[in-house]
């Protein structure tokens, strides 16, 4: 299997079924006659991010991801989203940008330095698989993850099914 193979893929899976979690989400707000500002302003723990935060850093990491491990220019995306349309927009435009990279770009990019910020004033440098593996993948998975269960938490009918893309 190509590093291309490893890593587009796994993007490109989540971030189609969070497109369809959110589509689910707006139905629900209107369904049960929910303001969607308070289901996307939702989180698990007041010490936690909103919902629509989880989103945007799920469209982050997928991004920079891409772009750390092929040594390509980082895109930048302001936190501007405030409704389900603007941040299935950002999904879009995210899945639009991680579907433009060619296999080639991936060569060699597993035992490529990577660099990135890892806080202020600080920045760290890994390999292209550890990154990946230890860094962009989990922090991915784990925004992912917390917008589903900020969605289920809040009644929004959806399953592993759809957390996986499959329905």
């Amino acid at each position: 299997m190509s590093f291309h193979d490893a890593v587009v893929p796994a993007y490109l899976q989540m971030l189609n079924s969070l497109t369809g979690l959110l589509t689910k989400a707006e139905a629900h707000c209107a369904a049960k006659k929910v303001d969607p500002s308070v289901l996307l302003g939702s989180r698990l723990f007041p010490d936690m991010l909103p919902l629509s935060k989880q989103i945007q850093l799920v469209s982050d990491f997928a991004t920079k991801g891409c772009a750390r491990l092929t040594h390509s220019e980082v895109p930048s995306n302001p936190d501007t989203e405030k409704t389900f349309e603007e941040l299935k927009q950002r999904l879009a435009k995210t899945i639009d940008y991680v579907k433009s990279f060619k296999p080639e770009q991936f060569e060699g990019a597993e035992a490529r330095d990577v660099n990135f910020p890892s806080g202020p004033n600080k920045t760290t440098t890994m390999k292209g698989q550890e990154f990946f593996s230890a860094f962009s993948l989990p922090n991915f998975y784990f925004h992912a993850t917390t917008a589903h269960g900020i969605l289920r938490h809040n009644g929004v009918e959806i399953g592993k099914r759809d957390f996986l893309g499959a329905n």
